[in-house]
């Protein structure tokens, strides 16, 4: 039983205490092989925006595999549904007319994101604008390009240097990325990779104007602005498709998976301005670039169901509901002596920070114990991001949960 390596893991441990195995979920619950309930605290890893059990999205796929499970999208290739999902993509997004480029997940959808930054200012004739930039705290996924933007120490330790011409800036002064830009130069720059709210890297919301600040300056210095949307796209920001649309943004390139499809399927997609696509679809330019499972026509099908409950249900609205009552049930833990502080108020996200992080851990099976499936997040902080079905009733369960592993 213990062939299976898990990402992000001490295995010795993990080998000697056994894993946590999630047998069953229903709603914002789930169950363990012995049938215990459990508050999922995190829809999964960020993506189980509908709530776990949607046999829906299971009956769509079905159907869906049992007329073409899946064939390609190289060439002139695709299938119905694929073609479908990107109409319906183009028609949220936060930029009218956008393209999308569909991949296997989030970490996928970053690599396309920088090999099509690079790509478009060669066809610019400026292929020294090849640098691409990120921030302290940020997780972009871990792919080469991916560990190589993101900004915790923790994920790039063992590799060497995987990327060249990537560069890191603090996660929440705009000033330094002039800092940068004066110092390597615009001309150097290709684009901009900013987390709307760093996620894994802690859960910090964006200081307020540093979004519009940073925006700007990609716009006033002619940088490419990648909104890295894997972890607030498709409703977790609250009230909007996107953080994107939200804050008005107009993002130059948007990455995206997790809320895509609910987690029913692995899918992830990149929504292309019309003005960065529009060399490759004036002809006789090729973007050698693509997944196998890009565009997998089942996880089109997941897609599809997935957006139509969100569309049907009002789970934007709810969405911004969470964002509401998960502020107010947790900001009294801010006060225990074990917690350094709650970092909540936008989105239907939240953290709870331990005064020593290494108690992080210990606190997940404490949670566990309390009927609450969490993670710790970067820095120890634990993660909350609840299915947007999650009722006010159940929040409230959620956050004395957390004071009762507290203590």
């Amino acid at each position: 039983m213990n062939a299976l390596w898990h990402g992000f893991a001490d295995m010795g441990a993990v080998d000697r205490d056994g894993a946590f195995v999630v047998a069953r979920g229903d709603g914002a619950y789930v169950y363990d092989t012995a049938g215990k309930r459990y508050l999922d605290a995190t829809a999964g890893l960020w993506f189980a925006n509908v709530g776990h059990g949607r046999a829906e999205i299971a009956d769509a796929v079905a159907d869906q595999l049992r007329t073409i499970a899946h064939y390609s999208n190289f060439g002139d290739l695709t299938e119905p549904a694929t073609q479908e999902l990107a109409e319906k993509l183009s028609s949220i997004a936060p930029v009218p007319g956008s393209k999308i480029f569909f991949t296997s997940g989030g970490s996928d959808s970053v690599e396309t994101a920088a090999k099509l930054a690079r790509r478009y200012w060669h066809e610019q004739g400026r292929p020294d604008k090849k640098i691409l930039v990120g921030r302290r705290l940020a997780y972009h996924g871990m792919h080469y390009a991916s560990t190589s933007l993101g900004g915790l120490t923790p994920n790039t330790e063992g590799y060497g240097v995987l990327v060249e011409d990537t560069r890191t800036i603090e996660w929440d002064d705009a000033k330094s990325l002039l800092a940068l830009i004066e110092e390597v130069g615009a001309e150097r720059i290709a684009a901009f990779f900013c987390e709307p709210i760093i996620g894994a890297g802690g859960v910090y919301p964006p200081p307020e104007g540093y979004l519009a600040e940073v925006r700007q300056i990609c716009r006033d210095h002619d940088i490419l602005f990648v909104a890295d949307e894997v972890v607030t796209g498709f409703g977790r920001i609250g009230g909007s498709w996107f953080a994107s649309t939200r804050f008005d943004l107009r993002p130059d390139l948007m990455t995206t998976a997790k809320g895509l499809t609910s987690g029913y399927l692995p899918m992830g997609a990149v929504f292309i301005a019309p003005h960065v696509a529009e060399p490759f679809y004036a002809g006789g330019v090729w973007f050698r670039h693509g997944y196998t499972y890009g565009g997998h026509a089942g996880a089109a099908a997941a897609a599809l169901a997935n957006l139509a409950i969100v569309e049907r249900e009002g789970l934007l609205e709810e969405a911004a509901r969470l964002e509401t009552t998960l502020h107010t049930a947790l900001a009294p833990l801010a006060d225990h002596p074990r917690v350094a502080e709650v970092r909540s108020g936008l989105g239907a996200v939240a953290a709870v920070q331990p005064a020593d992080p290494a108690e992080a851990p210990a606190l997940v099976k404490t949670l566990r114990e309390h009927g609450i499936s969490g993670r710790a997040a970067g820095g120890g902080a634990m993660q909350i991001s609840p299915s947007f079905v999650m009722t006010d009733a159940q929040v409230a369960d959620l956050a004395d949960g957390f004071a009762r592993a507290l203590g």
